[in-house]
């Protein structure tokens, strides 16, 4: 395993302990190597930071890749999965520490929302399918991406989940199941 990626390793497990307060001597006690050695890589902690928002997300289209190409599962099965990928790594995570991102790093925040905002591609075409074979009934994407997105940002800037003892993973598979099954087409 190469050194970045490790180090992107160790940020995850320092995040799930720790949340964004993890500091640069964590993660080297984490990894057992030395502060000198992760700075080789990256600069500071912001950059680490982008990285690991950047490396978390390439995990996520990595499973949704998975999904995509999974011949076994109807379109409505791909769509309710595509829209539920959530890589076993990042399970554990408390999100909480997303919350707090959005105080103490604002332009980390900003960026973990952009990529929320993008690389819909893939579930606009298993809409667009099921509309098309009616297994979906005809309704407005627009609309559907931004209840999806407005839920998931309701996640990272309010304390909801913590508060009701909801893990991420839970949260993210309610909202899944009442979109999925508020769009599938009721046979007459």
């Amino acid at each position: 395993m190469e050194l970045k990626e490790r180090i992107m390793e160790g940020a995850t497990t320092c995040f799930k302990d720790k949340g964004i307060r993890f500091t640069m001597d964590d993660l080297a006690e984490t990894l057992g190597m030395s502060k000198k050695t992760i700075y080789t890589v990256f600069a500071g902690k912001d950059e680490l930071m982008v990285a690991l928002v950047d490396y978390v997300f390439a995990s996520i289209k990595a499973g949704e890749e998975k999904v995509l190409w999974d011949k076994n599962l109807d379109t409505v099965e791909k769509l309710r999965r595509l829209m539920g990928v959530f890589p076993d790594a990042y399970k554990d995570i408390n999100f909480q520490g997303v919350y707090e991102l959005r105080e103490r790093y604002p332009e980390i925040y900003e960026l973990v929302e952009q990529r929320l905002e993008t690389g819909w591609e893939s579930t606009i075409a298993l809409l667009e399918q099921g509309m098309l074979e009616g297994s979906v009934r005809k309704i407005s994407i627009p609309i559907f991406k931004m209840m999806f997105e407005a839920s998931l940002e309701q996640f990272f800037q309010r304390d909801i989940l913590q508060r009701n003892g909801i893990s991420y993973q839970q949260g993210l598979t309610e909202v899944v199941d009442i979109l999925i099954d508020g769009i599938i087409k009721v046979k007459d």
